[in-house]
């Protein structure tokens, strides 16, 4: 019997690896994933990654090709970018929702990457710096990557057992500032996020990262001109369900 061999596609990454260290697999800003088969789908239905909430990252392992890598190093646009190519591969590129009452058919392969923008940045370092606009305090920050995320996550579930308010944005600062000022640990960025931080500066900072964050361009301008980020769950990746956004 000839050898079996899986059709995979090249899928460059927004960041095109500016931010990754150097000697990291991600740094060449590319990825190889494979088609998806009957194995990725039995993945897609497993209840058990789906609690979890790992059936994402089971995807991609079992999909990317080369090269080898922890799937938590991503940045969160290299990964939204990886798995759009891979709904692509699955199910091709017509994706159907329900936008204020209407279904809108999407073609996912005309999304674009938002424009990389790495003035003054230097290239394998994951810090950015940024001027508070109403308070003037210096803060730098990074880009969130699945390590983050996670982390994250376990905090505001904590928070959760404590409080019926658990500060998601409070606390996803708290996981984004690597410095205020010339500080860099975490008791004096906690303080700063929980006592000092102006809610025109938080906000500021939010819009800041959207702006320079590495991704693919998800926003879809529904008739009423309000823009909607495209969703990516469960059924993205199951063609006969309807995702309302």
């Amino acid at each position: 019997m000839a050898e079996l061999k899986f059709p995979t596609e090249v899928i460059e990454l927004p960041s095109k690896g500016f931010f990754y260290p150097e000697g990291h697999p991600l740094k060449e800003g590319k990825v190889e994933l494979k088609y998806m088969t009957a194995k990725e789908e039995d993945i897609l239905s497993n209840n058990s990654y789906i609690t979890e909430g790992i059936v994402m990252d089971k995807l991609l392992e079992s999909m990317i090709v080369s090269p080898k890598f922890d799937q938590r190093d991503l940045l969160t646009g290299d990964k939204n970018a990886i798995l759009i190519a891979a709904r692509i591969l699955g199910y091709g590129p017509k994706y159907q929702v329900q936008m204020n009452g209407k279904t809108e058919v999407i073609d996912l392969s005309k999304l674009d990457a938002k424009p990389l923008n790495v003035e003054g940045l230097t290239e394998g370092k994951n810090e950015i710096k940024f001027v508070l606009p109403k308070s003037n305090n210096k803060v730098t920050f990074k880009l969130l990557n699945g390590h983050d995320e996670k982390a994250i996550d376990e905090e505001i579930e904590s928070l959760k057992k404590i409080s019926r308010s658990p500060g998601e944005i409070s606390t996803r600062l708290k996981h984004l500032i690597v410095a205020i000022e010339d500080k860099t640990d975490d008791a004096s960025i906690r303080e700063f996020v929980d006592n000092y931080l102006l809610a025109m500066d938080s906000r500021a900072l939010r819009d800041h990262y959207k702006k320079v964050m590495p991704d693919v361009d998800m926003s879809l301008r529904g008739e009423d001109g309000r823009f909607r980020n495209i969703p990516i769950g469960l059924s993205f990746f199951w063609p006969e369900l309807e995702d309302s956004i």
